[in-house]
C-alpha cells in the first residue's frame, strides 16, 4: 500500500489532536507539531510526524513532563542556562533559542545552555529562528549511545547532531543540519517503515559487522571515520558536560526506559554579524556566495550545484504545494482515536 498524501496544515492538526489527547498543553502541542511538520516539509521524514507515537508512549509511561515549568538563569551578559523541567524538547529549544536571539541583539552574541530537556526534533527549525532575524544560529544536542567511535568495537556517543543557520539578503538562508553519525537513527526507522535496505556504511550489527538490513542494525557509524567521531565528542562536550547534563553512555535511552526522564542537554548560540562587519555587506556577500556556487560547472551526473540545505529547501517548496507523503502505519496512528 502506498503513502497517503496529506497537506501540511491537516497533518499539523492531526499531531496536535494526538498530543492534546494525552494532556499536552496547547502551546506545547502547537510547537511540537510545527517542528515535526517542518521536518516532513524539508524531506527529513525521519524526524517528522512518525515520532508522534513515540512521544505519546513516553508520556503515558511517565518519561516526559507535560506540565513542565521552565526557568532561565542569566549567568552573564551574553550567557544563560535554561532548565526545561523535562518537558518537550521542541518547546524548550524554541524558547531557549528565542532567549539566545534576544541576548545577541543586545550584546552581539547569545549563548544558552539547556538542561533537563527531552528529544527536540530537527535542529534546522531552531537555527532558522535566528536566520529569520538576520542572525547566525548554531544548535547542537546529544543523544543516547548508539554510534561506534572510530577504532572501537562498541558504541559510546549518540548521533549528536549539529546545525548552523546563515541569513542572506535575497537568497534563502543557508541551513545546515547534520548528524555526526553517517545517518540519523530516524533514517534507519524510516527504512524499516518502508521495508527498504540501507547503505552498508550506515550501521553495524551486534558483532560490529556492517549491514544493509535496517532490522539488524545495532549501532551506527560516524561520518567520515575519525572526523565524525571527533565532531560527536565536541557536540557531547557542549551539550552534556558544559550544561551539567549526562553524557555518552550515561544518557537515558530514547527507545527504552520509557518511564525515565531523558534529562537531555542542548546548546544554542546566536551571533549578530553586524558586530563583526557591515550587516548589509554580510548579507549581500552571502547572496553572492550562493549565486557563485550555483554558477559553477556541475560535475558529470549532476545538473546543477546546490548549496548546503538546498535539497531540503526544494523539498519544502514542493511539499507545501503538493502535500506530504505519510506511511500508512503512521497515518493510521495519527488519524485514529
Amino acid at each position: 500500500m502506498g503513502d497517503r498524501i496529506v497537506s501540511h496544515q491537516f497533518l499539523r492538526k492531526l499531531v496536535i489532536k494526538k498530543l492534546s489527547a494525552v494532556n499536552v498543553r496547547e502551546e506545547e502541542a502547537n510547537t511540537v507539531a510545527d517542528v515535526l511538520v517542518h521536518a516532513n516539509l524539508r524531506g527529513v521524514d525521519s524526524h517528522g510526524v512518525l515520532r508522534t507515537e513515540h512521544y505519546v508512549k513516553r508520556i503515558k509511561e511517565g518519561g516526559l513532563n507535560t506540565r513542565s515549568s521552565h526557568s532561565i538563569e542569566q549567568t552573564g551578559p551574553s550567557t544563560a542556562m535554561y532548565d526545561g523541567d523535562n518537558g518537550f524538547g521542541h518547546d524548550v529549544s524554541k524558547k531557549a533559542m528565542e532567549h539566545a536571539i534576544t541576548l545577541a541583539q543586545k550584546t552581539g552574541i547569545g549563548a544558552v545552555g539547556v538542561k533537563r530537556s527531552s528529544h527536540c526534533g530537527a535542529l534546522s527549525y531552531f537555527v532558522k529562528q535566528a536566520a529569520d532575524e538576520h542572525l547566525i544560529g548554531i544548535a547542537m544536542t546529544h543523544t543516547d549511545t548508539i554510534v561506534v567511535p572510530f577504532g572501537a568495537a562498541e558504541p559510546y556517543f549518540g548521533t549528536n547532531p549539529i546545525a548552523f543557520g546563515f541569513p542572506a539578503k535575497q537568497e534563502k538562508p543557508i541551513i545546515l543540519d547534520l548528524a555526526t553519525s553517517n545517518a540519523a537513527f530516524g533514517k534507519i526507522l524510516n527504512a524499516k517503515e518502508y521495508g527498504k535496505t540501507i547503505p552498508e556504511d550506515w550501521g553495524v550489527d551486534q558483532e560490529g559487522i556492517p549491514t544493509t538490513d535496517p532490522d539488524k542494525v545495532a549501532y551506527l557509524l560516524p561520518f567520515g571515520g575519525a572526523k565524525g567521531y571527533g565532531f560527536s565528542m565536541v557536540v557531547d562536550i557542549f551539550s552534556g558536560l558544559l550544561t551539567g547534563s549526562a553524557f555518552g553512555p550515561h544518557i537515558a535511552k530514547m527507545y527504552d526506559d520509557y518511564n525515565k526522564m531523558r534529562e537531555l542537554g542542548h546548546f544554542f548560540m546566536v551571533i549578530d554579524p553586524a558586530k563583526f562587519t557591515l550587516a548589509e555587506s554580510f548579507l549581500s556577500n552571502m547572496d553572492r556566495m550562493i549565486q557563485e556556487i550555483h554558477a559553477l560547472k556541475p560535475a558529470n551526473g549532476f545538473t546543477r550545484v546546490l548549496v548546503p540545505g538546498e535539497p531540503e529547501s526544494l523539498s519544502e517548496e514542493k511539499r507545501l504545494n503538493n502535500g506530504i507523503p505519510i506511511p500508512e502505519s503512521v497515518w493510521q496512528f495519527l488519524s485514529n482515536g
